[in-house]
């Protein structure tokens, strides 16, 4: 049985088909990747399995229910959780906060109790303990220990999108959605975030599936690829599958970028 079931996906903007009867499946626990050229469908099937978008057609199956049509929250709720192309965080606010925003989805404090009922006894006062246990176990997983106070507008690129990695983890999600977690990073940063990426689902148990243009890192933790062009499916597969495959060899990543990295 699939965890994560995507059938005959589709959806347009107007006159432009961004997706056509996109199909596949992801087991739980695996490391699953998808890849294309810019334009190809990518980020807007995140939206459809997050709730941002809804599909014109096909179902999106997650543990045997269809998802397709509830909200980004209520997906979030049921355990998916995602990170964004370009990072999407309160610059303003400290490390620390910015992961505990993520723990939001499991607040039961509502205003009154929050005004009325404060200290360390209080329900609001043992709830704020509770969750930010939880975040300080994401603060050691991702080595944020030196930066948990500081304001994130004031931190460097590479830390920032550990950050935002670090609030999505904060939903407990059971699949998390990487959009490019690598983009703008230098190569030792990339390596760091290839060594995170395989401690959650190691760790955690977390099924991960991601996006990015990054083809060796892909290779390298990628359990099954999905390629996709102009919002139809190429081939889905293993990476050496998809490396021999001559339709992605012509259409997307060129014979002498696989060379590379074969």
């Amino acid at each position: 049985m699939s965890f994560l079931r995507i059938e005959n996906l589709s959806i347009s903007f107007g006159g432009l088909e961004a997706l056509i009867d996109v199909g596949f499946q992801v087991e739980r626990g695996s490391i699953f990747a998808i890849i294309g050229p810019n334009g190809a469908g990518k980020t807007t099937l995140f939206n459809c399995i997050n709730g941002i978008y809804r599909a014109h057609k096909g179902k999106i199956v997650f543990k045997e229910v269809e998802i397709q049509g509830k909200t980004p929250d209520r997906i979030a709720r049921l355990g998916i959780a995602r990170t964004f192309q370009n990072i999407e965080l309160f610059t303003h606010m400290s490390t620390m906060e910015n992961l505990m925003l993520g723990r939001h989805v499991f607040t039961k404090t509502g205003l009154f109790r929050g005004a009325l009922m404060w200290g360390k006894r209080s329900f609001a006062g043992r709830e704020e303990v509770q969750h930010r246990a939880k975040v300080e176990e994401i603060i050691d997983l991702l080595d944020l220990q030196s930066v948990r106070d500081k304001l994130v507008g004031s931190l460097p690129y590479g830390i920032q999108k550990r950050v935002e990695l670090g609030r999505a983890l904060a939903l407990e999600p059971q699949i998390l959605l990487l959009d490019e977690p690598s983009a703008g990073m230098n190569s030792e940063e990339k390596q760091d975030m290839i060594f995170w990426i395989k401690d959650i689902q190691d760790m955690l148990g977390v099924t991960i599936i991601l996006i990015e243009h990054d083809m060796k890192m892909v290779m390298d933790i990628s359990e099954r690829i999905l390629v996709i062009n102009f919002g139809r499916v190429i081939i889905e597969g293993t990476p050496e599958e998809v490396q021999s495959n001559p339709e992605v060899l012509k259409a997307y990543l060129g014979e002498e970028d696989l060379e590379s990295i074969a």
